[in-house]
């Protein structure tokens, strides 16, 4: 065979591996995010390789790279688990977004652009229709409210920033989400739709200080009530 070809069949399957490999970890990542899996789940290979469908090579690489982001920790019987999260962690990982995501929306109220500003008000539309029905789909809010949230990040023009960001989500999306899974009553009150609103409006007059001011009220808001329940050891 010709040796051009096979080096070209070469670098093909090497691409194809590598997209496995991202498509399988961005997979996880939503998994995670999502609240799909709680603090300190144990998880195996082959569970997460059925799950997805797929081998467990491209699997056992995006857990290798999860670990290393900390948003998943390797047990010595080659299990897994998401890492059990203590409300004194909750709370740094609370300053640390309060300062990343803060500087995020500040920077979009300058930087974001019209396509930016349609796109975030669209989702604050769509999430506002979602959370006023009788019985609210839980996936849709957490997939609208994660989009709306980085629709306005990724406005500040700081791809660095935002790739800091989504590493945090990782850590805090399986409180944050499994507590709205629980039947929060960030559901039945609803305090992100009017915090989502003032960030709104900041991007909307280029505002950084309110951009900021919804954004926090947004966070601050949701750990106040997760940390007023007992979902969360001290």
């Amino acid at each position: 065979m010709d040796p051009t070809l096979l080096a070209d069949l070469s670098n093909m399957r090497k691409i194809q591996h590598a997209t496995l490999s991202e498509r399988v970890y961005q997979d996880l990542c939503e998994l995670i995010q999502a609240g799909q899996v709680r603090p300190g789940q144990k998880l195996t290979l082959k569970g997460l390789s059925d799950a997805l469908g797929t081998s467990p090579m491209p699997v056992r690489e995006a857990v290798r790279q999860l670990a290393a982001e900390g948003a998943l920790e390797i047990l010595p019987n080659r299990a897994m688990r998401v890492p059990l999260m203590t409300k004194d962690k909750f709370r740094e990982l609370l300053k640390i977004r309060l300062a990343l995501e803060g500087l995020a929306v500040e920077h979009a109220a300058a930087n974001i652009g019209k396509d930016g500003l349609k796109e975030v008000a669209a989702l604050h539309d769509s999430l506002c229709v979602e959370m006023h029905r009788k019985n609210p789909n839980v996936d849709v809010i957490i997939r609208q409210n994660k989009e709306l949230h980085f629709a306005a990040y990724q406005g500040s023009g700081m791809p660095t920033l935002v790739a800091l960001i989504e590493g945090l989500w990782l850590q805090v999306g399986p409180v944050i989400n499994l507590d709205l899974r629980a039947g929060s009553r960030r559901l039945s009150e609803a305090p992100a739709l009017f915090h989502h609103g003032v960030l709104l409006k900041g991007l909307q007059e280029g505002s950084p200080e309110k951009a900021r001011e919804g954004l926090s009220g947004d966070l601050l808001s949701a750990a106040q009530m997760i940390l007023a329940g007992d979902g969360l050891p001290d």
